[in-house]
């Protein structure tokens, strides 16, 4: 996946930071030492999708981009090709996983909680515990471990940053979306809670809430490998959103001047004016 445009980047109005991003060499599992003056963004789920776009494009805006996730050769690969990026190997649902990530930073002004996912589309009254559960654990839970683990952290940076990448299934529930609905919903709540909560310190809470996004993987693991149910959530749509749109816009709100805080952005493509009302041509049209 390709870095925004520069003229992208000249749209979102990219901050200068004092010092190039340092690199470390790929392998190591802790983030190390930071670059003198050199703004650290800690990006979470970061192997693929959103949050690799994400990761990517912090960089190219100068940040120092922690990339976090589990699977280590994905991060490996993107170090190599990112100059900024530095892997760690990261399970957000395992707080000594977590502790560890957060006792490797020497400092933190940008933390995106971007690791999350949807599993199953049963409806409620057949909907498997296990998979309700995993959904809270990554998208709530871990959101919670990461947020406590490095808030300190980004109090201390003066100007931090905390962006919850939620969903536009937290604002709104549709049918066959119960768990998955309701773990976006209690994220949606607890970014509102922490903004509250954190008015008078130096930290800006941001939620990012992306409509239709067609990744290479979330409807893939929404249906459990079966490509062709997934293919057919984005068939016939015009133009969904891709990773890196998502990324432009997280850019845009952690890049605001500090006195600006991007409270919820919301983000659709075109063609989709709801959770239930989306514009599909036939195919050859």
């Amino acid at each position: 996946m390709a870095p925004a445009h520069p003229e992208q980047r000249g749209r979102t109005m990219a901050v200068t930071m004092t010092n190039p991003p340092g690199t470390d060499p790929a392998g190591t599992d802790v983030a190390g030492t930071d670059v003198a003056g050199t703004r650290t963004a800690v990006v979470t789920g970061a192997s693929s999708g959103i949050g690799e776009a994400t990761a990517r494009r912090l960089a190219a805006e100068g940040y120092q981009v922690v990339a976090a996730a589990r699977r280590r050769d994905r991060l490996d690969k993107l170090a190599a090709d990112v100059p900024g990026i530095r892997p760690v190997t990261l399970d957000v649902t395992d707080q000594a996983s977590v502790d560890a990530l957060a006792a490797s930073l020497e400092r933190c002004d940008v933390l995106v909680n971007n690791a999350g996912g949807a599993f199953g589309l049963e409806p409620v009254a057949g909907g498997r515990v296990d998979d309700w559960q995993r959904m809270y654990d990554v998208n709530v839970l871990g959101s919670l471990r990461m947020t406590r683990a490095l808030l300190p952290k980004l109090i201390e940076s003066g100007d931090g940053v905390l962006v919850m990448l939620t969903s536009t299934a937290g604002l709104v529930s549709y049918e066959g979306g119960g768990g998955y609905c309701a773990a976006k919903h209690a994220q949606t709540s607890m970014t509102e809670t922490l903004r509250l909560e954190l008015c008078g310190d130096p930290v800006r809470v941001v939620e990012i809430a992306p409509g239709m996004v067609m990744t290479e993987e979330f409807a893939l693991t929404r249906f459990r490998g079966d490509s062709e149910r997934a293919a057919k959530v984005y068939e016939g749509v015009p133009g969904p959103l891709s990773a890196d749109d998502v990324a432009d816009v997280i850019a845009f709100a952690v890049t605001r001047p500090s006195h600006v805080n991007i409270d919820r952005l919301v983000v659709r493509p075109r063609a989709q004016a709801a959770q239930h009302k989306v514009h599909r041509v036939a195919p050859g049209v």
